[in-house]
């Protein structure tokens, strides 16, 4: 099975400090959509994984999270492809659960749904966090400078970690080495 592994805010929409609290504020990232899609029809299971600290925050419940995926799932389906499964934290960064992201816990939990292990897979993230979970989970960590991504492209060991504009040349890339 062939797994490709996405970040959310940053990744697939646009990012913001103040956090996506509504699907009104939900906006994908140009081409992000067709990427997910064309990955999918290429025969890519596709995976969201995120932290969502926002809900430990009191910013939003679990409605409006909920409606924000269902939201990014029905574009991806318009598109021709789909979601297969989305996976969040819903803690604190202060709390010290396993899931929250640079941990592995929603990594874990993918691959226990999947029945599948995600060694060697693509993780797409814009942030330090999404780039240590994928190499300690095995995966291939790659850098989108969309979001966070430009801010910190710098301080990462290019060697190590594959950088693209967007989640659209990230899935470029993908389907011509698959």
């Amino acid at each position: 099975m062939k797994v490709l592994v996405l970040d959310r805010d940053g990744v697939i929409n646009e990012d913001s400090p103040d956090y996506i609290k509504s699907v009104e504020e939900w906006q994908p990232i140009p081409g992000s959509i067709e990427a997910i899609a064309r990955a999918s029809k290429a025969g890519y299971t596709i995976a969201v994984a995120s932290n969502q600290s926002g809900l430990a925050r009191g910013l939003f419940d679990l409605d409006a999270l909920t409606e924000i995926h269902d939201r990014m799932i029905e574009a991806v389906e318009d598109a021709g492809g789909r979601i297969d499964i989305i996976t969040w934290c819903p803690h604190h960064p202060d709390e010290d659960c396993e899931c929250r992201k640079p941990r592995i816990g929603l990594l874990m939990r993918i691959e226990q749904e999947l029945g599948v292990s995600l060694a060697g897979q693509w993780f797409v993230g814009d942030s330090a966090r999404d780039l240590e979970a994928a190499r300690a989970a095995g995966m291939i960590p790659v850098l989108v400078r969309t979001g966070n991504g430009s801010k910190i492209e710098n301080d990462i060991d290019r060697r190590e970690v594959r950088v693209f504009d967007d989640l659209a040349g990230a899935v470029e890339e993908l389907l011509k080495n698959a």
